[in-house]
């Protein structure tokens, strides 16, 4: 008993001093945020742009790099938006979170693809470099309260509507319309929000 009551205070002790060394971090480097729990990897901050009231998880990965022969692109994040852990963020064309988005913990969002696998195009070829494959894609856009489950995928030129619910271990290659709740691989709705019985019906 006594080894527990010390463990339980260590940890206790512990986590009060991450939570408070993370609070001061936030408030000299995002002052907008309300807390952005470390590390945190950003790549193009100067394309960023956070809400306030912005909350992070660990090991959160914001990547928005600028590809010649492309326009500027922008992440744009809303208020009060709260991401969980291992979260990844990919842009290159443009991606907006509008207000009060959940995001769950290891979820990967991109507006970007390495090459061309399908339409009228010249193809990519199997034996090319990734990396150097042409960059294509189109933006993504998640509407305010919108809720999204663990492990979900999101890929380019998806919208996902307001209010919506995305289920864990969803790909969203598609766009989902608002108050709904979309799931599976690809995503598709499984209920939608009756406004007039106020449920989610089938």
């Amino acid at each position: 008993m006594g080894n527990f009551k010390k463990i339980w205070s260590d940890n206790t002790f512990y986590g009060l001093f991450r939570l408070v060394c993370n609070f001061l971090l936030t408030k000299i480097f995002y002052p907008q945020a309300r807390i952005i729990r470390f590390p945190i990897y950003i790549k193009g901050k100067n394309r960023i742009k956070i809400g306030k009231g912005f909350t992070s998880g660990v090991g959160l990965r914001l990547d928005c790099e600028h590809i010649a022969g492309f326009s500027e692109p922008k992440l744009v994040i809303g208020e009060n938006v709260e991401v969980n852990d291992y979260v990844h963020i990919g842009c290159v064309h443009g991606i907006t979170i509008e207000d009060n988005v959940l995001i769950a913990s290891k979820v990967f969002i991109t507006d970007h693809n390495h090459g061309i696998y399908s339409g009228d195009q010249l193809h990519s070829h199997p034996d090319s470099v990734p990396k150097t494959r042409i960059v294509t894609g189109s933006k993504v856009h998640i509407a305010k309260n919108v809720w999204i489950g663990e492990l979900v995928t999101i890929l380019p030129g998806v919208t996902i509507g307001e209010g919506t619910i995305i289920g864990a271990n969803s790909v969203v290659s598609k766009s989902i319309p608002p108050h709904c709740i979309a799931a599976g691989n690809p995503a598709k709705v499984v209920k939608a929000f009756n406004s007039i019985s106020l449920k989610w019906e089938k």
